[in-house]
């Protein structure tokens, strides 16, 4: 069975006199495909290079510059096609009402990657066509992300969604090389001193009638293992794009590994990554798709972005940036590492690769960057990076739990000094032979709890997501069972669960306010107060500030639910009070939630 892309599929075929009115439905992407002469990926003029398709839409002010790309057959998912004469254009309409899209579609020696519309000649019988969509409201219906829309920088510390509305993200970042898996088209060991390709069998079990595969059956592992992911909470997955010369060096996008091909992509095996994208985006789980890798963020234009780099992030831009559940990721240990890879982009490379993926995802996808695991190393990089106001946050790799509070506390303040407040994640927990273990080496996850996750969000972290350290099986290369880290994914689908009882986009982290020790405050002074005990006991909180009566409820940690009632169920403003005692285990950590009552 094939996934449509597109909820609406436009014709096949656009005639330069076709431009009557075409229905659509706001946040549903259309598909436009695009036919002419019959090519291949491997042709002498090249199809993702020396072709160039962009369809812009417009209504009033607003115009969406969409590039297209080369599908072969346009059915590549299911017949592993290398050639054919299709090209085609997703476009998420952001709003309902009439909206006008014109064809620009032109060849010329590597067009693809320059900016000039006039250059190159024009390719009939699309160049210069046009049409309209009548996109209907978002139905009443609509849940996840089509109700919601695509993601975004918001404005706040948080990634929103198109409507306005904010997310707080947990999950997994690993296997990073989730990706390699074999039932995709041209997937392969790059090297063969290694074995990292995946089954993900053992999430056949999760996979359910009605779900997507491809060739007969394809994909029921990988597909499962996110229906897994989402039953247990989980909204946020970590994945690489490109993986040659790194730990794996199993995922790339070309039609094979091999530096000639760099310019080539294989169309089958990125429809098929597009079927698990679109499926995880049904599922409400945002893909942070990391393009690149420490050791090899210099093999595309020497770390430029001119030609290979243009055109790798228009391909993956083109292909995915569609999609509504899509976070980019410029790389992970981005930068030079004196200790073991002194050579990385520079401050140039890196500003110039953002501006590009800012200034051709029309959709505007938040843009975060991996960072290095300890402060002294990633300090100056980001000190310099608060100054780009392209850049939308760090993808935080913290050596040691006990910093994560306070690291990702300073990057948050930090940001909020200058124009675009920073989207700072919790990405990675080292050391690397270490990160999170598998259930049956901690089941109870204490440590990772109290100090990465509480501590990430208390700080006012956009979310966290869990690595698997190098010596802990299944680990962040070989993993493809998820179930060995369940209990992490439930206390972090509790945390979670807390979050979404307030709006944590208006608060601030205000240790200040509470005087139990190794604990977290996190509030809207006045209005709501988060409280986090580390170690159990109680608190005192300080209201000199606030005025009325307050709701004390106390959140368990572990189990989730309903807010219970402790020794103290209000409080009054006015000076420091007193929250009372937790309604059962006093030595176990809990989040108490303070609330003006009107």
């Amino acid at each position: 069975m094939r996934l449509l892309i597109a909820v609406v599929l436009l014709t096949s075929v656009l005639l330069p006199d076709a431009c009557a009115q075409r229905t659509a439905i706001q946040y549903q992407p259309v598909t436009l495909d695009f036919e002419i002469a019959s090519t291949s990926e491997t042709a002498a003029v090249n199809p993702f290079l020396d072709y160039r398709l962009n369809v812009t839409f417009t209504q009033g002010e607003d115009t969406y510059l969409i590039p297209g790309y080369y599908a072969a057959d346009g059915n590549a998912a299911e017949t592993s096609a290398t050639e054919g004469g299709t090209w085609r254009v997703h476009f998420t309409p952001p709003a309902p009402g009439d909206w006008a899209y014109d064809v620009s579609f032109r060849s010329g020696q590597a067009i693809a990657v320059q900016y000039d519309p006039y250059i190159g000649e024009p390719v009939a019988p699309h160049d210069g066509t046009s049409g309209t969509l009548d996109v209907a409201p978002v139905p009443a219906s609509a849940t996840g992300f089509d109700r919601r829309g695509w993601t975004m920088h918001g404005g706040t510390h948080y990634v929103h969604t198109h409507n306005g509305e904010p997310m707080v993200l947990v999950g997994t970042n690993s296997p990073e090389n989730l990706l390699a898996y074999a039932d995709f088209d041209g997937t392969y060991q790059g090297n063969p001193e290694k074995n990292f390709i995946k089954t993900w069998s053992p999430h056949m079990q999760d996979w359910q009638p009605g779900d997507p595969t491809w060739q007969g059956g394809k994909g029921k592992g990988i597909i499962g293992a996110f229906n897994y992911l989402a039953s247990k909470g989980m909204n946020v997955v970590y994945a690489m794009t490109l993986t040659l010369h790194g730990d794996a060096e199993d995922v790339w996008p070309f039609i094979s590994h091999h530096k000639h091909d760099y310019a080539r992509y294989d169309v089958s095996k990125l429809a098929q990554w597009g079927i698990v994208f679109e499926h995880a985006e049904r599922l409400g789980i945002v893909v942070e798709l990391v393009t690149q890798e420490q050791e090899n963020q210099l093999i595309l234009d020497d770390g430029y972005t001119t030609l290979e780099r243009r055109l790798y992030y228009r391909e993956l831009i083109a292909r995915f940036g569609h999609l509504k559940n899509i976070i980019w990721n410029i790389g992970e240990e981005n930068g030079e590492h004196d200790h073991y890879w002194p050579q990385g982009q520079d401050d140039q490379q890196r500003y110039a690769m953002i501006r590009y993926i800012k200034d051709t995802d029309a959709y505007k996808h938040p843009v975060l960057m991996h960072t290095f695991a300890v402060e002294f190393e990633r300090e100056p990089l980001l000190k310099r990076l608060l100054r780009f106001d392209r850049f939308d946050g760090p993808a935080m790799q913290i050596y040691d739990a006990k910093n994560v509070h306070g690291d990702i506390k300073r990057w948050i303040d930090d940001s909020a000094e200058f124009t675009r407040p920073w989207i700072v994640m919790m990405d990675e927990l080292g050391p690397w032979h270490t990160g999170t273990r598998p259930d049956v080496e901690d089941a109870a996850h204490d440590t990772l709890r109290q100090d990465v996750l509480w501590g990430a969000l208390m700080a006012g972290g956009a979310g966290v997501q869990w690595y698997f350290g190098w010596l802990t099986p299944p680990h962040d290369l070989n993993a493809e069972d998820w179930r060995s880290r369940n209990n992490m994914w439930e206390q972090s689908a509790v945390a979670h669960a807390f979050f979404e009882q307030f709006d944590y986009t208006a608060m601030h982290n205000t240790n200040d306010l509470i005087d139990a020790e190794d604990a977290y405050s996190f509030s809207l002074p006045g209005e709501t107060y988060a409280v986090y005990l580390k170690h159990g006991g109680t608190t005192r909180l300080d209201l000199s500030d606030a005025d009325g009566t307050f709701s004390v409820g106390w959140y368990d940690t572990l189990q989730g639910g309903d807010l219970q009632e402790g020794s103290a169920t209000t409080v009054r403003g006015g000076g420091w009070v007193s929250l009372g005692a937790p309604p059962s285990k006093p030595d176990a950590d809990w989040a108490i939630l303070v609330q003006r009552i009107p």
